[in-house]
């Protein structure tokens, strides 16, 4: 096998969260790109919609699923009907997530509650049953998003909770990795920097991305291409002897 086949996923289910748009709509279609059948499922009906038809245009399997996937009932269900569906999950890319700007005492139970559950608690839920599926498979590939604000704090924006909820997930990302090793399934994280996606549109946003840019040794901002490598990468034969990585994709902004 020559070393451009490591990275082919031909033949191969996947599944990826928030991939309306964004970040997660780029994983998706590398890893059809690729050659994986892909799972869209997103909060927002018309987006997850509009990513599936873009898969399906490129010659793969899709489907497409709006579901809230901070709840265990709906995850599962997600996971059951892929697997009815293709007979296997191989690959589960757990995304979906959000941050807020919020001065760490102006926190509320329930405000601090909400960023836990949205990046923290639906990869967990996610990878659990992705788990459940590819054990039947005796191996697969799961890669969590973290972020490089579970690393770091960012200097001049506010946001404990989505910081405290991405450092668990690169820990969490660890954790599993080990329990799961025996079972042939690898976890990894992907940890983007800053990103051009829509949610960085935002008018509260926007004027930071000079000061961002400014701080990266590259210059710029990142591209959702920029991460598409890396997803793939970790989905694929390429990265076999990888576990419990995270791999930061941050245009060397943590450098620094």
């Amino acid at each position: 096998m020559g070393i451009l086949d490591l990275f082919s996923l031909a033949g191969r289910t996947a599944l990826v969260t928030g991939a309306g748009q964004g970040i997660g709509r780029g994983y998706a279609l590398a890893l059809a790109e690729a050659g994986a059948d892909v799972a869209v499922v997103d909060i927002n009906p018309h987006t997850a919609e509009e990513t599936s038809d873009e898969i399906r245009q490129l010659g793969l399997k899709s489907l497409y699923f709006d579901k809230d996937v901070t709840n265990h009932d709906n995850v599962c269900s997600v996971v059951e009907a892929v697997v009815a569906e293709w007979g296997r999950l191989d690959i589960g890319v757990n995304n979906a997530g959000g941050g807020d700007w919020i001065d760490a005492v102006d926190y509320t139970g329930e405000s601090w509650d909400a960023q836990m559950d949205l990046n923290l608690k639906s990869v967990f839920l996610c990878a659990q049953q992705e788990f459940v599926a590819m054990r039947k498979n005796n191996g697969g590939n799961i890669v969590n998003t973290a972020s490089i604000s579970g690393l770091i704090v960012n200097r001049g924006t506010m946001h404990a909770a989505y910081s405290t909820a991405k450092a668990g997930v690169i820990h969490m990302t660890r954790s599993l990795a080990v329990e799961w090793s025996q079972y042939g399934i690898r976890v990894n994280a992907i940890a983007p920097g800053n990103i051009l996606t829509p949610a960085a549109e935002l008018p509260e946003i926007k004027p930071w991305h000079k000061k961002w840019a400014d701080m990266n040794p590259m210059g710029r901002l990142g591209e959702v291409d920029d991460l598409q490598g890396a997803v793939v990468f970790l989905s694929s034969d390429a990265s076999k002897f990888v576990t419990g990585h995270t791999l930061l994709v941050d245009g060397g902004f943590t450098l620094w």
